[in-house]
């Protein structure tokens, strides 16, 4: 899709995190340190997945896809961040708003549709264990994939598709330090009600169809557990299911609510924590609790530190 501006507006300000400049310095750090951090966690799973035969099964290859996502959801709005307070400029232009909107919102519903499919994995890997390398086969396991990348990839058009109708803009200042879809139909100068229908409707469609599809899978999979006569069995069922839950829990509970928090209450300062939750810190936290509470990924970074060493 062309970017054509028919608002003649040429440029956007981003309100960044804080207007204080003697705390740019402790940001830049602070938001350098994390991003270097979530690179190399991510980079560590993927790696160990990649690198390890005991690690080639779907779950595993789900978790390797998922890091790669995290990597370029924070890689779209940090590293311009940290352009903006080491060059004191706060400026973005038109087509480079549009650019890093549309990117962000395909790795970010990118994750959503992993934790979805990672979800339905569990699933099968629990309720039918016997089949579950016939029905999680490498052509499923794939299929999977471009289909999570279809429907993030077609959000991402719907978003832009929304911004291009906007005739006029009440303002350039964007209260976040990306650009984030919901500020920008907040600039709207058209009829606010409609585009609240629109983001509670793709709020609906990208977010309650996913965790309906999360909650029915944890539903079957804890009915199977507790069937589970040993004690041992079902903590062995549980276990491999924490992490996924854990994360589910940030992304979607931070993430879900600054989307339709916008449409009910705009507070710009609340809206900005509660994006560097779910953009920088919920990727920064993911190799941690896969890892941290995975014997399997602990091993395979051992076995991979052991052979460079």
């Amino acid at each position: 899709m062309d970017m054509q501006n028919s608002t003649g507006i040429s440029e956007f300000h981003l309100l960044g995190l804080s207007e204080d400049p003697d705390l740019e310095p402790i940001l830049f750090g602070l938001f350098l340190s994390m991003y270097l951090v979530t690179m190399c966690g991510n980079l560590l799973i993927i790696l160990a997945v990649s690198s390890d035969s005991h690690l080639h099964t779907p779950m595993y290859f789900f978790l390797s896809n998922l890091s790669l996502s995290d990597i370029s959801f924070i890689s779209t709005t940090v590293p311009k961040m940290l352009r903006n307070i080491q060059t004191h400029s706060r400026v973005i232009s038109y087509v480079g708003c549009m650019t890093q909107m549309s990117i962000f919102t395909i790795f970010g519903c990118m994750d959503y549709m992993l934790l979805t499919v990672m979800a339905y994995d569990r699933f099968v890997a629990i309720c039918h264990p016997l089949h579950y390398l016939v029905i999680m086969n490498p052509r499923k396991c794939g299929f999977l994939i471009l289909v999570s990348f279809f429907f993030s990839l077609l959000e991402s058009q719907v978003h832009i598709f929304m911004i291009f109708q906007i005739n006029n803009f009440k303002d350039v200042e964007i209260a976040n330090f990306f650009c984030d879809p919901s500020e920008l139909l907040n600039l709207s100068c058209s009829i606010i009600f409609s585009n609240n229908i629109v983001k509670s409707f793709l709020g609906a469609i990208y977010g309650f169809f996913p965790i309906s599809g999360i909650l029915f899978s944890y539903y079957k999979i804890v009915s199977s557990i507790l069937r589970i006569s040993s004690s041992g069995g079902k903590y062995k069922a549980f276990s491999t299911c924490g992490s996924h839950l854990s994360v589910v829990c940030l992304f979607y509970g931070t993430g879900f609510g600054v989307y339709l928090g916008s449409a009910i209450s705009h507070s710009p300062r609340k809206g900005t924590i509660v994006s560097v939750m779910y953009t920088v810190v919920t990727p920064m936290l993911n190799p941690f609790i896969y890892s941290l509470r995975n014997r399997d990924i602990k091993g395979a970074l051992r076995r991979l530190h052991s052979r460079n060493v």
